[in-house]
């Protein structure tokens, strides 16, 4: 299916409850300045999905690039999923400033309230038991070589999201050679014996299943020189904004350190 034919989802055009706390959204982009610390602008931004207009973006970028590589699962992701609204869950949308289009998307998903997706294709080992982790799903760039900046730069924003909001360990499934990249960002295996495992939510194709520590990634990829290690921590990027709109349903949310519970969409 061409994916420049989907129509805009039948989703209310109400806005969707804010799904990041406030007070963890502008942490980052309020650091004090240093003498090492630069600011850069991107061609595009990177923000949190709160209202039905930008989820209709995400989920058009997603279908058009799994329908690359995986054209039976693309076909299943024509519209929004359940998780795109569940508790523990925000999207990620990133936009072009020139004309507004999307250029990529990712999920991201904690298991402050329900165990991961992961999670449904096998039990993650003790190290991990009473951690919080974040999971990063259904990431989708544009094709060619804008495509490789606006991975790099929402891989920038799960760890920043995961830095602010105390995760401890981020999480991924790579398919071949996808898994080689996050090889390349200082992921390491969960089960370093077990290789590719068939995922559930990806699916049923194989993926290798790999961790990030949040805490130690400074110390760590500055020990390997990273050549990322500027673009990560030495650079403000006031293009990614982690926070969601003030909405008169805000103030309910207070307690919540995440994000308020969502809607459940009826598919």
């Amino acid at each position: 299916m061409n994916p420049h034919a989907l129509t805009p989802s039948s989703l209310s055009s109400m806005p969707l409850s804010p799904i990041v706390a406030r007070e963890a959204a502008h942490a980052a982009a309020h650091a004090p300045a240093t003498e090492d610390r630069i600011e850069e602008r991107l061609p595009f931004s990177v923000r949190v999905v709160s209202d039905a207009e930008t989820l209709d973006k995400a989920v058009y970028i997603r279908h058009a690039a799994y329908a690359r590589h995986v054209p039976d699962l693309a076909r299943t992701l024509q519209q929004p999923e359940q998780a795109d609204f569940a508790d523990g869950s925000l999207v990620l949308l990133a936009e072009s400033h020139l004309d507004g289009s999307p250029l990529g998307t990712m999920r991201i998903q904690t298991n402050r309230y329900a165990p991961l997706a992961l999670e449904q294709s096998l039990a993650l080992p003790p190290s991990l038991s009473n951690c919080l982790l974040a999971e990063a799903t259904r990431l989708g760039v544009a094709d060619g070589r804008v495509g490789t900046l606006v991975k790099t730069v929402l891989f920038k924003a799960f760890f920043l999201y995961c830095q602010e909001t105390k995760v401890d360990w981020m999480v991924v499934t790579g398919r071949a050679p996808v898994d080689r990249q996050y090889l390349r960002l200082l992921f390491d295996d969960v089960y370093p014996d077990m290789g590719y495992i068939p995922m559930r939510h990806v699916g049923g194709l194989p993926h290798r299943v790999m961790k990030f520590e949040v805490g130690t990634a400074e110390q760590r990829w500055a020990a390997a020189r990273h050549p990322l290690f500027n673009f990560i921590f030495r650079t403000h990027h006031p293009d990614i904004r982690l926070d969601a709109p003030e909405s008169a349903d805000a103030a309910a949310w207070d307690q919540s350190p995440f994000h308020a519970p969502a809607p459940t969409l009826a598919m």
